[in-house]
Protein backbone atom coordinates (compact mmCIF):
# COMPACT_ATOMS: atom_id res chain seq x y z
CA UNK A 1 0.00 0.00 0.00
CA UNK A 2 1.08 3.46 -0.91
CA UNK A 3 0.17 6.84 0.70
CA UNK A 4 -1.00 9.36 -1.54
CA UNK A 5 -0.48 12.72 -0.18
CA UNK A 6 -2.15 15.56 -2.77
CA UNK A 7 -1.92 18.60 -2.61
CA UNK A 8 -3.05 21.07 -5.34
CA UNK A 9 -1.51 24.59 -5.81
CA UNK A 10 -4.41 26.80 -5.07
CA UNK A 11 -6.82 24.62 -3.90
CA UNK A 12 -9.46 26.35 -1.99
CA UNK A 13 -8.31 26.02 1.40
CA UNK A 14 -5.58 24.93 1.15
CA UNK A 15 -7.01 21.42 -0.30
CA UNK A 16 -5.30 18.84 1.08
CA UNK A 17 -6.31 14.65 0.17
CA UNK A 18 -4.41 11.80 1.75
CA UNK A 19 -5.28 8.08 1.11
CA UNK A 20 -3.43 4.40 1.99
CA UNK A 21 -3.61 3.33 -1.29
CA UNK A 22 -2.60 0.88 -4.98
CA UNK A 23 -2.11 3.13 -8.13
CA UNK A 24 -5.82 2.84 -9.12
CA UNK A 25 -6.85 4.75 -5.76
CA UNK A 26 -4.00 7.49 -6.53
CA UNK A 27 -6.28 8.32 -10.04
CA UNK A 28 -9.35 8.03 -7.54
CA UNK A 29 -8.27 10.95 -5.05
CA UNK A 30 -6.75 13.15 -7.91
CA UNK A 31 -10.36 13.27 -9.66
CA UNK A 32 -12.22 13.65 -6.07
CA UNK A 33 -10.18 16.68 -5.46
CA UNK A 34 -10.43 17.91 -8.75
CA UNK A 35 -14.51 18.04 -8.63
CA UNK A 36 -13.99 19.60 -5.15
CA UNK A 37 -11.45 21.80 -6.67
CA UNK A 38 -14.52 22.83 -9.26
CA UNK A 39 -17.08 23.24 -6.98
CA UNK A 40 -14.87 26.51 -5.45
CA UNK A 41 -16.80 29.05 -7.84
CA UNK A 42 -15.59 31.98 -6.11
CA UNK A 43 -11.91 30.10 -5.93
CA UNK A 44 -9.94 32.82 -7.53
CA UNK A 45 -11.32 35.60 -6.38
CA UNK A 46 -11.04 34.85 -2.86
CA UNK A 47 -7.07 34.00 -3.59
CA UNK A 48 -7.16 37.40 -5.25
CA UNK A 49 -9.06 38.88 -2.04
CA UNK A 50 -6.74 36.88 0.48
CA UNK A 51 -3.26 38.03 -1.54
CA UNK A 52 -4.36 42.03 -1.64
CA UNK A 53 -5.95 41.73 2.52
CA UNK A 54 -1.79 40.98 3.51
CA UNK A 55 -0.34 42.78 0.86
CA UNK A 56 -2.03 46.03 2.01
CA UNK A 57 -1.95 45.36 5.99
CA UNK A 58 1.94 45.26 4.75
CA UNK A 59 1.22 49.34 3.95
CA UNK A 60 -0.94 49.47 6.90
CA UNK A 61 1.74 48.38 9.47
CA UNK A 62 4.98 50.46 7.75
CA UNK A 63 2.92 54.00 8.02
CA UNK A 64 1.54 52.28 11.42
CA UNK A 65 5.33 51.81 12.68
CA UNK A 66 6.62 55.18 11.40
CA UNK A 67 5.51 59.08 12.54
CA UNK A 68 2.17 59.42 10.24
CA UNK A 69 -0.20 62.69 9.77
CA UNK A 70 -4.07 62.75 10.68
CA UNK A 71 -6.23 64.51 8.11
CA UNK A 72 -9.47 64.93 8.15
CA UNK A 73 -12.03 64.72 5.43
CA UNK A 74 -15.89 64.54 4.24
CA UNK A 75 -17.18 61.67 3.17
CA UNK A 76 -19.89 60.80 0.66
CA UNK A 77 -22.70 61.46 3.66
CA UNK A 78 -20.70 64.87 4.04
CA UNK A 79 -19.38 62.94 7.82
CA UNK A 80 -16.33 64.35 8.88
CA UNK A 81 -13.79 61.54 9.31
CA UNK A 82 -10.21 60.90 9.90
CA UNK A 83 -7.68 59.50 7.06
CA UNK A 84 -3.88 58.52 6.60
CA UNK A 85 -1.98 58.63 3.83
CA UNK A 86 -2.31 54.62 4.94
CA UNK A 87 -5.97 54.86 3.90
CA UNK A 88 -4.81 55.84 0.85
CA UNK A 89 -2.17 53.94 -0.32
CA UNK A 90 -4.08 50.92 0.90
CA UNK A 91 -6.87 51.51 -0.97
CA UNK A 92 -5.44 52.24 -4.13
CA UNK A 93 -3.29 49.21 -4.18
CA UNK A 94 -6.54 47.06 -3.78
CA UNK A 95 -8.30 48.73 -6.67
CA UNK A 96 -5.73 48.73 -9.09
CA UNK A 97 -5.19 45.42 -9.11
CA UNK A 98 -9.03 44.10 -9.10
CA UNK A 99 -9.31 46.37 -11.72
CA UNK A 100 -6.52 44.40 -13.45
CA UNK A 101 -7.74 41.09 -12.27
CA UNK A 102 -11.99 41.57 -12.85
CA UNK A 103 -12.11 44.66 -15.24
CA UNK A 104 -15.56 43.79 -15.81
CA UNK A 105 -16.60 44.29 -11.82
CA UNK A 106 -17.94 47.22 -10.64
CA UNK A 107 -16.25 48.88 -7.25
CA UNK A 108 -17.40 50.55 -4.21
CA UNK A 109 -14.20 51.50 -1.74
CA UNK A 110 -13.71 53.89 0.97
CA UNK A 111 -11.12 56.03 -0.54
CA UNK A 112 -12.40 55.95 -4.03
CA UNK A 113 -14.44 58.46 -6.04
CA UNK A 114 -18.11 56.72 -6.33
CA UNK A 115 -20.07 56.46 -9.33
CA UNK A 116 -23.13 55.40 -10.17
CA UNK A 117 -21.81 53.11 -12.99
CA UNK A 118 -20.96 50.05 -10.01
CA UNK A 119 -25.15 50.20 -9.78
CA UNK A 120 -25.48 48.72 -13.69
CA UNK A 121 -23.04 45.62 -12.42
CA UNK A 122 -24.25 42.37 -10.79
CA UNK A 123 -20.68 42.30 -9.33
CA UNK A 124 -19.34 44.31 -7.12
CA UNK A 125 -16.36 44.78 -4.42
CA UNK A 126 -16.67 46.69 -1.51
CA UNK A 127 -13.53 47.78 0.02
CA UNK A 128 -12.46 49.64 2.99
CA UNK A 129 -8.48 49.24 3.22
CA UNK A 130 -8.59 50.46 7.17
CA UNK A 131 -11.79 49.61 8.85
CA UNK A 132 -10.68 51.73 11.87
CA UNK A 133 -8.59 54.43 11.62
CA UNK A 134 -9.54 55.81 14.50
CA UNK A 135 -7.64 52.56 16.10
CA UNK A 136 -5.00 53.01 13.82
CA UNK A 137 -4.80 56.43 14.97
CA UNK A 138 -4.77 55.56 18.82
CA UNK A 139 -2.33 52.73 17.63
CA UNK A 140 -4.43 49.85 19.74
CA UNK A 141 -3.68 47.44 16.75
CA UNK A 142 -7.73 47.19 16.38
CA UNK A 143 -8.07 47.62 12.91
CA UNK A 144 -8.30 45.57 9.71
CA UNK A 145 -7.96 45.57 5.70
CA UNK A 146 -11.89 44.44 4.71
CA UNK A 147 -12.34 43.27 0.87
CA UNK A 148 -15.95 41.69 0.21
CA UNK A 149 -17.55 40.57 -3.01
CA UNK A 150 -21.44 41.14 -3.41
CA UNK A 151 -23.73 39.44 -6.07
CA UNK A 152 -27.09 40.83 -7.21
CA UNK A 153 -26.69 42.67 -3.54
CA UNK A 154 -25.56 39.59 -1.86
CA UNK A 155 -22.37 38.95 -0.09
CA UNK A 156 -20.73 36.07 -1.45
CA UNK A 157 -17.49 35.78 -0.29
CA UNK A 158 -14.97 38.14 1.50
CA UNK A 159 -11.41 38.45 3.67
CA UNK A 160 -10.99 40.16 6.66
CA UNK A 161 -7.38 41.15 7.69
CA UNK A 162 -6.01 42.05 10.63
CA UNK A 163 -2.51 42.99 10.12
CA UNK A 164 -1.14 43.83 13.93
CA UNK A 165 -1.97 40.65 15.17
CA UNK A 166 -1.65 38.36 12.13
CA UNK A 167 -5.09 37.16 11.56
CA UNK A 168 -7.14 36.52 8.59
CA UNK A 169 -10.69 35.79 7.95
CA UNK A 170 -11.71 34.58 4.92
CA UNK A 171 -15.12 32.88 4.12
CA UNK A 172 -16.73 32.13 0.69
CA UNK A 173 -20.68 31.19 0.31
CA UNK A 174 -21.20 27.29 0.74
CA UNK A 175 -17.28 26.86 1.69
CA UNK A 176 -17.36 27.78 5.24
CA UNK A 177 -15.18 30.29 7.25
CA UNK A 178 -11.71 30.10 8.30
CA UNK A 179 -9.35 31.81 9.79
CA UNK A 180 -5.74 31.95 9.41
CA UNK A 181 -3.00 32.86 11.79
CA UNK A 182 0.65 33.06 11.63
CA UNK A 183 2.63 29.41 11.95
CA UNK A 184 -1.15 27.58 11.97
CA UNK A 185 -2.84 25.92 10.05
CA UNK A 186 -6.22 26.94 9.00
CA UNK A 187 -9.07 26.06 10.79
CA UNK A 188 -12.81 26.35 9.84
CA UNK A 189 -14.93 28.91 12.71
CA UNK A 190 -17.89 28.10 14.09
CA UNK A 191 -19.88 30.12 16.16
CA UNK A 192 -21.40 29.52 19.51
CA UNK A 193 -24.59 28.38 20.54
CA UNK A 194 -25.73 30.23 23.30
CA UNK A 195 -29.16 31.87 23.92
CA UNK A 196 -29.53 33.25 27.35
CA UNK A 197 -28.52 36.81 27.32
CA UNK A 198 -27.52 36.97 30.39
CA UNK A 199 -24.58 34.62 29.74
CA UNK A 200 -23.86 36.06 26.10
CA UNK A 201 -20.81 38.08 25.60
CA UNK A 202 -21.59 41.46 23.71
CA UNK A 203 -18.84 42.64 21.33
CA UNK A 204 -18.83 46.17 21.51
CA UNK A 205 -17.05 49.66 20.46
CA UNK A 206 -13.96 51.07 22.55
CA UNK A 207 -15.30 54.22 21.89
CA UNK A 208 -18.05 56.08 23.93
CA UNK A 209 -21.64 54.91 23.59
CA UNK A 210 -24.93 56.28 23.70
CA UNK A 211 -27.35 56.57 26.01
CA UNK A 212 -29.90 54.55 23.70
CA UNK A 213 -26.91 51.58 23.80
CA UNK A 214 -26.49 51.63 27.52
CA UNK A 215 -30.14 51.11 27.88
CA UNK A 216 -30.05 48.34 25.74
CA UNK A 217 -27.19 46.57 27.38
CA UNK A 218 -29.36 47.26 30.83
CA UNK A 219 -32.07 45.41 29.28
CA UNK A 220 -30.38 42.46 27.52
CA UNK A 221 -28.48 41.95 30.89
CA UNK A 222 -25.16 41.32 29.52
CA UNK A 223 -22.93 40.18 32.14
CA UNK A 224 -19.77 40.69 30.10
CA UNK A 225 -18.52 42.46 27.14
CA UNK A 226 -15.40 42.59 24.74
CA UNK A 227 -14.40 46.00 23.67
CA UNK A 228 -12.79 46.76 20.40
CA UNK A 229 -12.68 48.95 17.36
CA UNK A 230 -13.05 47.60 14.11
CA UNK A 231 -16.08 46.19 13.03
CA UNK A 232 -14.61 43.17 11.20
CA UNK A 233 -12.65 42.54 13.97
CA UNK A 234 -15.75 42.32 16.07
CA UNK A 235 -18.19 40.09 13.73
CA UNK A 236 -14.98 38.04 14.06
CA UNK A 237 -14.76 37.57 17.33
CA UNK A 238 -18.42 36.29 16.64
CA UNK A 239 -17.23 33.73 14.38
CA UNK A 240 -14.57 32.65 16.77
CA UNK A 241 -16.81 31.70 19.34
CA UNK A 242 -15.15 34.76 21.55
CA UNK A 243 -18.45 37.11 21.74
CA UNK A 244 -22.20 36.26 20.69
CA UNK A 245 -23.12 39.12 19.52
CA UNK A 246 -22.67 42.52 18.14
CA UNK A 247 -25.06 45.76 18.52
CA UNK A 248 -24.41 48.80 15.97
CA UNK A 249 -27.65 51.06 16.73
CA UNK A 250 -26.86 54.15 14.45
CA UNK A 251 -26.53 54.25 10.78
CA UNK A 252 -23.04 54.99 10.68
CA UNK A 253 -21.33 51.43 9.59
CA UNK A 254 -21.28 51.73 5.22
CA UNK A 255 -21.85 48.90 3.42
CA UNK A 256 -18.21 48.41 3.37
CA UNK A 257 -17.79 47.85 6.40
CA UNK A 258 -20.67 45.14 6.86
CA UNK A 259 -19.64 43.25 3.27
CA UNK A 260 -17.22 41.01 4.00
CA UNK A 261 -17.65 40.02 7.70
CA UNK A 262 -21.25 38.94 6.60
CA UNK A 263 -20.53 36.38 4.65
CA UNK A 264 -17.79 35.59 7.29
CA UNK A 265 -19.87 35.12 10.21
CA UNK A 266 -22.75 33.55 8.21
CA UNK A 267 -20.47 30.72 6.78
CA UNK A 268 -19.39 30.73 10.69
CA UNK A 269 -23.40 29.97 11.60
CA UNK A 270 -24.02 33.23 12.38
CA UNK A 271 -26.27 35.97 10.74
CA UNK A 272 -25.87 39.36 10.17
CA UNK A 273 -28.88 42.01 9.92
CA UNK A 274 -30.65 45.36 10.68
CA UNK A 275 -31.79 45.60 13.80
CA UNK A 276 -35.30 45.08 11.99
CA UNK A 277 -33.64 41.50 11.09
CA UNK A 278 -34.12 42.19 7.45
CA UNK A 279 -31.14 41.32 4.97
CA UNK A 280 -28.19 43.41 4.70
CA UNK A 281 -28.07 44.58 0.78
CA UNK A 282 -25.15 45.96 -1.04
CA UNK A 283 -24.33 48.19 -4.53
CA UNK A 284 -27.32 50.45 -3.50
CA UNK A 285 -27.75 53.82 -3.98
CA UNK A 286 -26.99 54.96 -0.53
CA UNK A 287 -23.84 53.54 1.03
CA UNK A 288 -24.67 53.38 4.94
CA UNK A 289 -26.84 50.52 6.39
CA UNK A 290 -29.61 53.21 7.64
CA UNK A 291 -30.78 50.87 9.70
CA UNK A 292 -27.91 49.84 12.01
CA UNK A 293 -26.74 45.94 12.56
CA UNK A 294 -27.26 43.16 14.56
CA UNK A 295 -25.23 40.42 14.54
CA UNK A 296 -25.30 37.15 16.48
CA UNK A 297 -24.73 33.70 16.38
CA UNK A 298 -27.40 32.43 14.77
CA UNK A 299 -29.62 31.13 17.45
CA UNK A 300 -30.16 33.46 19.20
CA UNK A 301 -31.01 36.04 16.36
CA UNK A 302 -34.73 36.40 16.61
CA UNK A 303 -34.60 36.24 19.84
CA UNK A 304 -32.84 39.17 19.60
CA UNK A 305 -34.96 41.01 17.00
CA UNK A 306 -37.95 40.42 19.43
CA UNK A 307 -36.00 41.85 22.28
CA UNK A 308 -34.99 44.47 20.36
CA UNK A 309 -38.30 45.64 19.01
CA UNK A 310 -40.06 47.06 21.80
CA UNK A 311 -37.05 49.75 22.74
CA UNK A 312 -36.81 51.05 19.01
CA UNK A 313 -39.87 51.73 19.61
CA UNK A 314 -39.79 53.59 22.42
CA UNK A 315 -36.84 54.98 20.32
CA UNK A 316 -38.58 56.42 17.72
CA UNK A 317 -37.11 54.06 15.08
CA UNK A 318 -38.71 52.46 12.36
CA UNK A 319 -37.37 51.02 9.34
CA UNK A 320 -36.62 53.30 6.33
Amino acid sequence: MAICRLTIRGAPYGLQARVRSTNDDVLACIEICLNILSESKYQREIEVATDLARAAGAVLLRHYYSPFLVEQKINALNEIEEVTAADREANELIVSRLLREFPDDGILAEESSDTEQRLTKDRVWLIDPMDGTKNFVQRDGDFAVQIGLAVGGESIAGVVYQPVRGVLYRAERGHGAWIEEAEKPAARMAVSKQIETTEMILASSRSHRSSRMERVVREFGFKKEMRRGSVGVKIGLIAEQQADLYLHLSPGTKQWDTCAPEIILEEAGGRLTDLFGRPLRYNGLRIDNRNGVVGTNGVAHAMVIESLAPLLREFGREPV
